[in-house]
């Protein structure tokens, strides 16, 4: 009998935690709704952020007293010639510059190091103040976050937000990694095992309804394997059955926050192994796009097989990311144009990540998949604003360059975001020859040679 009782008691302890993983995590996501307790979670880490945050101010103005008491006072005098120095400069380099109209052998007769002082900074400049290779590292935070993995690190700065930061670090390494790693192997293996079902059903509006609600069920729960909180606006903008929906790319978590709230085709490259069997798991519920490796150089069949997938309105709208790299969530770069060639509604969608909680953007120069998912699973949330903008279509006599642009604009500008020409893949690549020789016909005009 009193083994029995023992026994009963371990059962009881073991599924108790069972239970309460099953109610709080997997129904909710399976019906999709959430019961706020991740919102809360939210509200109590910015709490701690607002603490921490007045701690290192606290920090700060204490050392910025210590400096100013070492500092003497500027001397006026010595400013005010300094001033006069750097104006007579200017005039000078004005004077030197060549605006004025002069032959070929006047040129070379006159030409001094000088003259390439306007070359020399714009280069400088375009050093100093690069919009582009920004875009490719972590953003800068305004306030710490408790992390080491920002920018700047605090963690020693007083002993209570020592205390704070390592029982923070507790939390996320002993506490939340091993309850996500747990969510992600559920959500995989449900989403294998019901989709090789699926599989097996007829053709019919039956299966892909069914199809659509399995989606969503466990990329729900995939989701909260990040934490993840996403508030969608404008819902009644979402793609529609033979449309195109764009968004600027952050992250390989992209795909898990759209596909949260919609059912999208994805359109990639063959692979094998563990992104293999995924693939051919998503293949089986629904019609996915995928290539092999011969025909990704081939522009023409990839053009065809999504002309094909988009004149088909019962087949779910294509899901493309027309940056083709990840951005650090600051900016939106060259939108490729092979997908705005293909024709039909185009679907913009904006995506802006809090920095506060999680550093979405995927460094791959930096960091490997495993890398970055491990440091997204040991991050406090992912939180996410989604944006549907009105669906958008070519205008007539509209270049499809012009139009991936306009609809560049209007993501950059719902989601806060700046607005940039320059192609993502230059931080794959040099910069090609055109822009070089941009920038040399502009030099040469300085020059007015007869």
């Amino acid at each position: 009998m009193a083994d029995a009782v023992v026994m009963l008691t371990v059962i009881s302890l073991f599924l108790f935690p069972v239970l309460c993983f099953a109610l709080l995590i997997l129904l909710p996501a399976a019906l999709g709704v959430s019961i706020g307790i991740r919102r809360f979670y939210l509200t109590i880490l910015l709490r701690i952020f607002e603490f921490a945050t007045a701690r290192i101010q606290q920090h700060d103005s204490r050392q910025d007293l210590n400096e100013n008491r070492r500092e003497t006072l500027p001397d006026n005098n010595a400013a005010l010639q300094k001033e006069k120095n750097s104006l007579t400069s200017i005039k000078q380099e004005q004077k030197s510059s060549l605006v004025k109209v002069r032959s070929y052998g006047t040129l070379r007769r006159e030409f001094e190091l000088s003259d390439a002082y306007h070359f020399c900074r714009q280069g400088i400049e375009a050093i100093a103040d690069d919009s582009v290779t920004k875009c490719f590292s972590a953003a800068e935070l305004s306030s710490w976050n408790l992390l080491t993995r920002t920018n700047t690190h605090y963690e020693f700065v007083s002993m209570r937000l020592t205390i704070l930061w390592v029982i923070g670090f507790l939390f996320r390494y002993c506490c939340l990694l091993p309850l996500r790693f747990v969510l992600t192997v559920v959500s995989v293996s449900l989403f294998v095992m019901t989709t090789a079902a699926i599989g097996l059903m007829p053709n019919s509006r039956y299966k892909r309804h069914v199809s659509k609600y399995v989606s969503l069920m466990c990329y729900r729960i995939l989701a909260r394997a990040f934490s993840a909180v996403v508030t969608y606006h404008n819902k009644e903008n979402r793609a529609m059955g033979g449309g195109i929906c764009v968004a600027n790319h952050t992250s390989p978590i992209d795909v898990i926050i759209l596909a949260c709230d919609a059912c999208y085709a994805m359109v990639g490259q063959r692979h094998g192994g563990f992104n293999g069997l995924i693939q051919r798991a998503m293949s089986r519920s629904e019609a996915h796009i995928w290539f092999e490796r011969f025909e990704v150089k081939d522009r023409q069949a990839v053009s065809n097989r999504l002309k094909e997938h988009v004149s088909d309105p019962d087949k779910l709208p294509i899901l493309i990311f027309p940056e083709g790299t990840c951005i650090n969530n600051t900016s939106v770069m060259m939108f490729k144009k092979g997908s705005f060639e293909i024709g039909g509604t185009i679907y913009p969608v904006a995506m802006k990540y809090d920095a506060r909680f999680c550093d979405a953007f995927w460094n791959s120069s930096k960091h490997t998949m495993i890398q970055y998912l491990l440091l997204m699973m040991t991050s406090w949330a992912i939180v996410c604003d989604v944006w549907y903008l009105p669906p958008m279509h070519r205008k007539e006599g509209e270049g499809a360059v012009e139009f991936a642009n306009r609809v560049k604009h209007e993501i950059a500008q719902k989601g806060g975001l700046v607005d940039l020409i320059w192609d993502g893949q230059l931080k794959r690549m040099t910069v090609k020859e055109d822009f070089k020789k941009e920038q040399q016909k502009e030099y040469s005009k300085l020059l007015k040679i007869e």
